[in-house]
């Protein structure tokens, strides 16, 4: 059973999400939380495996709960917003977050989402997270990091291949049919990349190989 943690401070959007999860029957909302610091109250207390974070809310907002809530649990945090270029949703993967999500979903996306999030994969669909990111690093404050550069001579070649693919969005089976190989090798390269790296999930890799320098945005 997946249990989740649903923070904002809207109790029609918090209520609407708690009550479409809570009707699966792989998954039950432990609990709901009104702003940031009830959420990394919450999330510490109840052990979720998901929350969802909404990122304006009053007091703590959900950036500094997101931080607060990677650092000291293992929930992986998928971010609602109401807007799809919103520079605080790329604050927010940075703080560990492993996805976001527009306000605006369906119900079967929503579920889908939590799926996937449980299951350690990142939420790069729909494919404004890609274009996020990539308006962000474009942005002069947002450029190469050396430090992060020189981490990537850490991998091997196929690993840096393999973290090309996962950061233009491309899923196992999709880098398998790249790069030839099985879809476990290329989950293999992924879990060595994290390793190495020190990454949390394939969200984290994609910003690492944006500010890395090892894609370029607006390239291939």
């Amino acid at each position: 059973m997946l249990r989740v943690l649903v923070a904002d401070d809207q109790d029609l959007f918090r209520g609407g999400f708690a009550m479409i999860l809570n009707a699966q029957a792989d998954i039950t909302v432990v609990g709901e939380a009104a702003d940031g610091a009830e959420a990394v109250q919450s999330a510490t207390e109840l052990r979720p495996d998901v929350v969802l974070m909404d990122i304006r809310m009053p007091g703590m907002g959900g950036i500094e709960a997101t931080e607060r809530i990677c650092s000291a649990t293992s929930a992986k945090v998928l971010v609602l917003t109401m807007f799809d270029l919103d520079e605080y949703v790329y604050d927010a993967l940075r703080a560990g977050a492993s996805g976001f999500l527009l306000k605006d979903i369906r119900r079967d996306e929503l579920v889908a989402a939590v799926r996937v999030v449980a299951a350690g994969e990142s939420l790069l669909a729909p494919t404004v997270t890609r274009r996020l990111i990539e308006d962000l690093v474009l942005r002069p404050n947002h450029g190469v990091a050396p430090r992060l550069a020189a981490r990537l001579a850490e991998l091997t070649g196929r690993e840096a291949e393999t973290l090309r693919l996962v950061a233009r969005g491309l899923s196992n089976a999709e880098i398998a049919g790249e790069l030839v190989v099985s879809e476990y090798t290329v989950k293999s390269h992924v879990s060595r990349i994290l390793t190495k790296l020190g990454l949390r999930d394939r969200v984290q890799a994609v910003v690492f190989a944006y500010e890395s320098g090892l894609i370029v945005a607006g390239g291939a």
